[in-house]
């Protein structure tokens, strides 16, 4: 089987547990790009975040960001983007704001997050938001539902933290039985996500094969977070990390090494080592 592109998820896959890039992960990305595969960042993060990660590669790889809301390679020209409506938005809002959460609003060119003191132990669920100030505006209120009938937002995904478990937990059902024009991914951390129905990291990995030209057998895909399962379970060759979940690395059919131990590096190296590069193929007529 030959392989044309190469997804990658970015927190827990390519990065290590400090948040940094390995040189021998970078190598072994670049490595793979020469051949003339396509690679893919894929993220819940924005946009602009992942942009940064993708930044300290050599090459320009395409962006699955926001949980799957944005495609593309740049912010100015999307391949892809979906949102939840201004109404929608509105509704879900006044519903989240009666709980103890902070709340983040996400555009792909910036955020509206209310102000709330998380707990200690929760502090660090935040440092994406912080990180990205100097490349992502960010605006925080005290009132969120009144900043938006003022200036109303479709926002790509919402994320909520909350204080406690339980709160996730009632949460994420009464928003699924409340509002089925949404998906919602829950997250280590008391964490939720809330997407446009039909939106996941596969969802936009798919749109980008078939924007690119490349079936779902030339796909491959690594993860390691309960949220990656539906790609390693769907793609032609799904890889889990080590330091994935016993269950995402069930739908794997194929469990490299952790992200602190060159698991990327290692996987990559040993399944592409014996392909040739596309554009030979492509001479060759090897390619159907």
């Amino acid at each position: 089987m030959v392989y044309r592109l190469l997804a990658v998820n970015i927190e827990g896959t390519l990065l290590q547990s400090n948040g940094r890039l390995n040189k021998s992960t970078k190598e072994a990305i670049e490595y793979v790009h020469h051949k003339g595969v396509h690679v893919a960042l894929v993220t819940s993060r924005n946009y602009h975040s992942a942009k940064k990660v993708a930044k300290a590669l050599k090459i320009n790889p395409m962006i699955v960001a926001q949980q799957g809301a944005f495609v593309g390679a740049s912010i100015e020209k999307p391949i892809m983007v979906k949102r939840m409506s201004e109404e929608l938005t509105v509704e879900l809002v006044q519903m989240l704001e009666k709980t103890n959460s902070q709340i983040m609003l996400h555009h792909e060119k910036y955020s509206l997050g209310n102000r709330f003191n998380l707990p200690e132990n929760l502090l660090g669920k935040t440092v994406m938001y912080m990180n990205d100030q100097n490349i992502y505006a960010q605006n925080f209120v005290d009132d969120i539902s009144e900043e938006l009938m003022d200036h109303p937002m479709a926002p790509t995904k919402i994320d909520i933290i909350f204080t406690e478990q339980a709160d996730q937990v009632e949460m994420q059902k009464l928003v699924k039985d409340m509002f089925p024009e949404v998906e919602v991914f829950m997250h280590p951390g008391h964490r939720l996500t809330i997407v446009p129905r039909g939106v996941s990291k596969w969802s936009g990995v798919l749109y980008l094969a078939d924007h690119l030209g490349v079936k779902r057998t030339e796909i491959v895909t690594i993860g390691d977070g309960m949220d990656d399962i539906e790609m390693i379970a769907g793609a032609g060759l799904g890889v889990a990390m080590g330091n994935a979940d016993p269950e995402v690395k069930k739908a794997a059919k194929w469990v490299t090494r952790s992200n602190d131990d060159d698991g990327i590096a290692y996987m990559l190296r040993e399944f592409f080592r014996k392909q040739h590069p596309i554009d030979f193929l492509q001479k060759m007529n090897m390619l159907k």
